[in-house]
């Protein structure tokens, strides 16, 4: 149990630490994972940006993901689900669309300027935790277009499903936790509380 995501984010720092991580970059997918990369960014004296995706929803259940989409495009489908709601090709088009361009503006957003080029770079994609996967697959698949010589997935907790198919998407996968009666990311956290935009991009002020 994780008293906040701040408190996360310093164990976590302390695991990556201690496995000898080195990082060029960290990414934070907002909102709720930019107070735990703040200390990792920290503890690895890494740049600290962000990396955007958006859930697709599906037809008449928008909280249902039927995958995610980055800022950049970048596309990741649950294709037994499309197959299984017989998603027609016309509507997976429109909501990558317009989800891309969701993710791009809040990209822009958050930043004073450009992206921080990934280009060579070992990249550390930090989330407060995982449960399907989908919009973590999404970040990591962009970062991989981005160019980065490497990319490590680090979050608190994860579902142990999850951890073990995006360990396909990125070189390595390190959660502190996978509990096996995973049901939620909030049950791991004692406050869990909703973080705003404003309040994420206050940790990317923050100089490391």
């Amino acid at each position: 149990m994780f008293a906040d995501r701040t408190d996360a984010g310093e164990r976590l720092a302390d695991e990556l630490e201690h496995q000898g991580v080195e990082a060029d970059v960290v990414l934070g997918i907002p909102r709720g994972a930019l107070p735990v990369a703040r200390p990792v960014a920290d503890a690895l004296d890494a740049t600290l940006d962000v990396v955007v995706a958006r859930k697709l929803g599906a037809p008449m259940n928008p909280e249902l993901a039927l995958g995610a989409v980055g800022s950049d495009g970048t596309v990741w489908l649950n294709d037994r689900l499309v197959s299984q709601l017989n998603v027609s090709e016309d509507y997976l088009e429109d909501v990558r669309q317009e989800e891309a361009e969701n993710a791009a503006k809040k990209a822009d957003r958050y930043r004073d300027g450009d992206a921080v080029s990934l280009t060579d770079a070992h990249v550390v994609v930090v989330d407060d935790g995982v449960a399907t996967g989908a919009t973590a697959t999404a970040c990591l698949r962009q970062v991989r277009e981005a160019g980065a010589s490497s990319v490590i997935l680090a979050v608190p907790v994860s579902s142990p499903d999850s951890f073990r198919t995006l360990k396909e998407e990125a070189d390595e996968v390190i959660a502190l936790q996978t509990p096996p009666d995973f049901r939620a990311v909030g049950q791991y956290y004692r406050n869990f509380g909703q973080v705003s935009d404003e309040e994420a991009m206050a940790y990317l002020d923050q100089s490391s």
